[in-house]
């Protein structure tokens, strides 16, 4: 059984290798894999490889282990890292994003909010718009 530590540290490992590999991804795509680090670049290199003999979740969730395991040692994590329950990317539209479940909201707190964020965002308003208007004056007011 890993111990709490490397478990901590092979979460972070994973969440920052599947947020920087689909960074890079994008940044690929968009034209700028020379700007990359050469790391990145040789990750984004196998990965393009292994698109031509298998599928692209599968060489996506290949490339993603591959930064993990780089990451969970360069943290300081000891021996092989462990397996992680892999989250469920969607990749509806652009990018991928992780499903969560929707939050439940109270019935009290559902009718409180009904009405309140326009009071609230109107009053922001009118009170930044009254602390411009007093600045520009003292501004003025001292200038003079």
């Amino acid at each position: 059984m890993p111990s709490s530590s490397n478990t901590s540290i092979a979460n972070r490992a994973c969440t920052k290798a599947e947020a920087d590999f689909a960074t890079w991804l994008m940044m690929a795509k968009l034209g700028s894999f020379d700007d990359l680090p050469s790391n990145a670049q040789s990750f984004l290199t196998n990965y393009r490889t292994r698109l031509e003999t298998m599928s692209e979740a599968e060489s996506t969730a290949l490339a993603v282990r591959e930064v993990y395991s780089a990451y969970y040692s360069e943290m300081g994590g000891v021996g092989a890292p462990p397996e992680l329950k892999a989250r469920t990317p969607t990749t509806e539209g652009k990018g991928m994003r992780f499903q969560r479940g929707p939050k439940p909201q109270s019935d009290q707190s559902a009718a409180r909010h009904s009405t309140r964020p326009m009071i609230g965002k109107s009053l922001w308003a009118l009170l930044i718009f009254a602390s411009m208007v007093a600045l520009i004056v003292a501004y003025r007011f001292l200038t003079e």
